[in-house]
Parts: structure tokens; sequence; C-alpha cells
């Protein structure tokens, strides 16, 4: 990784260009400066179209205007955030930003000014590195290493708003009068700017209203949905191809099978991935990824590629790392695919949000009763919630931007609610036996089974997204040996 150049100190404060520190070159010369300032093509970008998904961003912008009239919003996408030293972690803009605007780079600010019949928005991001001062080639955050960005001509034209410089913005807004909301924990810089204009009550209730506006997704979103679940059932297929050389390293090699085609063909991983082999599986969140793959086990790979427009699929399936399950794997298999059937009938336009994880956890209580693990009966069980020893979670959550979109949703329009076509959820249950777990047989422990697919709620019932990959044990088996042959 190259080092960037060090300008000298008088330069610095003409340029406003922090230099590196123990940098090779202690200054720029005259002509050196001049010779880097000249001598460039013209690069502006003409008669670019808008963004696929313009006409959906103005629309939001819409209700929100219509939702907090008389009011300035701001709307910040966030900024590098230090990996170490002087390297940064890759930049994913705030869920509500990119939401608002499609625009997807640091330091961006969306600000909607308030007007006798709405708002006007305005976008606020960083034009082109100037090439006169030297910034372009001196600056860590410059063009020449980071890359080129668009000029703001050039955002409007794609983004079909006016832009305007963001180095501006803490000034225009430290000077604004009247009501004022803002998206907190994005951006100190532009929440240092406001500190004195908004409230934490006030500022929660716009948190709240966006994140309950992405409840219901329009024709863009589900399209995009659908792209991040057929390019996460081709990252499955990856994995299964390669089951052995995971088996000859560890849970890392199928956590880099997935990555690669979550990059290929997306943005990223939606999340950290999830590739709990053997007793790995019992732990719901295992993503240190570290472990042995053995034959005989089963792997539980929760996984979702994000697409470039940050949507993200979010997909479990259990599978014998041999191919084959046996008698007790696909006992306890079954069991989990029952309860998944059973909640994702209960997925219907008019139901409520809680149908479904209360269909799923009936089957798999009846089924421990059933196997003695639970005295019942089943009424019992759920009323005290004993299930949950193995059971553990809730059965599925909102997807979309967010693999747990929505989350600051009010009670009553989330969990509470009625689900509404356009609406998007998982609809994952799963049975866990602990390794420690001296309440059931020892043969049952060090299982996991979880089975997640991602769940359109339509006019007249539902559709799962994720349907590209095989559910049924039989079916699993079949589509192991396929890929693998």
């Amino acid at each position: 990784m190259a080092e960037e150049l060090n300008p000298s100190t008088a330069e610095e404060e003409e340029q406003q260009i922090k230099p590196r520190k123990n940098g090779l070159y202690p200054g720029v010369s005259d002509e050196l400066a001049e010779s880097m300032a000249s001598g460039w093509a013209d690069t502006e970008l003409h008669d670019l179209q808008p963004i696929a998904q313009a006409t959906h961003t103005a629309a939001r912008r819409a209700a929100l205007s219509r939702r907090f009239p008389g009011e300035r919003l701001v709307i910040p996408a966030g900024n590098l955030k230090t990996r170490s030293n002087d390297t940064e972690y890759s930049f994913r803009a705030a869920t509500e930003y990119a939401y608002l605007t499609g625009d997807q780079t640091e330091d961006g600010v969306l600000v909607l000014e308030p007007t006798a019949d709405g708002h006007t928005a305005t976008i606020y991001l960083l034009p082109r590195s100037d090439r006169e001062n030297g910034e372009f080639w001196l600056s860590g955050q410059g063009e020449l290493w980071v890359g080129r960005r668009h000029s703001l001509g050039e955002a409007e034209q794609l983004l079909g708003l006016p832009a305007k410089d963001v180095r501006e913005l803490p000034e225009l807004l430290r000077e604004a009068t009247g009501p004022v909301r803002a998206v907190r924990g994005h951006d100190a810089g532009i929440e240092a700017a406001l500190t004195d204009k908004v409230t934490a009550e006030r500022d929660e209730e716009l948190r709240v209203f966006l994140s309950e506006a992405r409840l219901v997704k329009d024709a863009f979103e589900i399209a995009e949905l659908q792209k991040a679940c057929d390019s996460t059932a081709r990252g499955f297929e990856d994995v299964v191809k390669v089951l052995d050389k995971a088996e000859a390293t560890s849970e890392r090699y199928i956590e880099g099978t997935f990555f690669l085609r979550a990059r290929v063909e997306g943005n990223d991983v939606g999340y950290g991935s999830i590739c709990a082999a053997g007793p790995h599986a019992t732990t719901l969140h295992w993503v240190r990824n570290d472990g042995a793959v053995r034959s005989g086990d089963l792997l539980l790979l929760d996984a979702g590629v994000e697409t470039t427009e940050l949507y993200t699929a979010d997909v479990t399936r259990t599978l014998p790392i041999n191919g084959r399950f046996s008698e007790l794997q696909r006992k306890i298999y079954d069991a989990v695919y029952d309860a998944q059937e059973a909640g994702i009938a209960a997925v219907q336009p008019g139901a409520k949000f809680r149908d479904f994880h209360d269909a799923a956890q009936r089957v798999l209580a009846e089924r421990l009763v059933e196997w003695g693990l639970v005295e019942g009966p089943v009424e019992r069980v759920l009323e005290l919630g004993l299930q949950r020893r193995w059971t553990l979670h809730g059965t599925g959550h909102m997807l979309g931007m967010d693999v747990h979109d929505c989350a600051a949703a009010r009670t009553e329009s989330y969990v509470d609610g009625t689900l509404e076509p356009g609406m998007c959820l998982t609809v994952e249950p799963g049975l866990y036996f602990q390794v420690d777990d001296l309440t059931v047989p020892e043969e049952y422990r060090g299982i996991g089974v979880r089975i997640e697919d991602d769940i359109l709620i339509t006019e007249d019932g539902n559709r799962n997204l994720s349907d590209a990959l095989p559910r049924r044990a039989e079916e699993i088996e079949s589509w192991m040996a396929s890929l693998k042959g």
C-alpha cells in the first residue's frame, strides 16, 4: 500500500492538507506544484441518465415532506471510520440517506428546507478534488489516492437533486432558524452544527418515521430483494461445491467462498456470514468461522448477498456436510421444516405479524413434547415458553436495506402490527441442542438446525423470494449430490 506525499508546513497551512508524519518527501517544490496543477484533460461527464430508482427516491422524499411540514430535515450519509492508524473501513452509507437519495458517498448530507407548500431538497456532497491547490494528489482522500468522484453537476443529473458543496453546510446549519430534525449517529460534525437546534425526542420521531416508511417496499425494492436472493442462492451452490476444501481447512473457506459471490454480484455481504459447522450451529450468531468442518456433522450456513443498491437477502440452510442426513439429524431437520411450513402459511395480508411466529413455535413445541424432552401438554409449554430453551429466538423479522430492517418502528406498527402487501420478512425457526445440555439425550447434543427464507407478502398470499434453494431434506440431499457430482 503506497504512502501519501508530505507537503511542507507552509503549503499545508495554505492548502489545509494534513501531512503524513514520517513521509519520505519533506515538501513540494514550486515547480512540481505547478506541474501537477496543469496539463490535465477535462473529464466532466455530460448527458448522464438518472439512476434507476430516482423516481422512487423522489416519492420517498415527498412522503417525508408531508409528514414534517415547515421543518428543516437533515439526513447525513456518515463519514469514513478508522480501521487502524491511517486506514479506513469500507464505507457503507446510512440506510436513511441511501433510501432517500440513492447516493452512497461518504460525507453526503440530504437537507429538506421548508417552503410554503412543502420542502426543497438539496444534496450536499464533496465536489471533485481541487487540482489547483494540489488536494487531488496530496490529500489522503484526494482522487489520485481513492479514485474519481462525481462532480456536483454530474450528481445533479444522476440523483435528480440540486447539489452543493458539503463543506459549506455546517456554517449554514449553524445560522439556520426554525425547527430542525436530524438523523443522529452518523456525522458528528453535522450534529455539532445543530447542537442547539434539535432535541432527542424530535429526532427520534424522524428516525421512527423513516424506519416505518420502509415497512412496505416499492417495486424497485422488491426487485432488489429478489436479485439479492438469487445471488445468495448461487453463493450457497458455490459453498456446496467446495465442502471438501472446507473440510481440509476450516469454516473460513466457506465464508470466503460465499464472500466472493457477494463481491462479484453485489456490494458486500449484508451481515457477517454465519458458517457454523458441527456444534457451532447451536451458537445463533457464530461469525468467528474458525472451526473444523467434519464429515457427518451439519453445516448451518446463514448468509446473504447485499446488492449494489444495499438491499440484502437473509437465508439459512442446514446441510449435511457429507451430503446425507443421519436418522436423528433428519428427524430434527424435518421438525424445523414442518415448523417453517406452518410459519410461511401464516404469512398472509391481514394477518398479525406475530401469527407466523406462533404457528412455527407450536409445531416445535409439539415435537419437543412428542420426543419427551419437555413435559406437556403443548398449551402449557407455550404458555410458559418452555420450548424456548431449544428454539431460543423469534421466528423472523422485517428485511430490506438492513438485515433487521425497520428496527426503529413503533411496536404497534411492527411486532403488534398487521401484514400488508409489499412487506418482506424472514421465516426462520430453529432447534438448538447445546453440547452441555444435560436435559436431552447425549446424541442430541451439539446439533443445531435453522431454515430461513425471505417471504414477500402479496395481495393474495405470499411469495418465497429464496425458493431457488431446496428446503425438504430429500431435496437437499439430491441438490448436494448433483452439485458435487
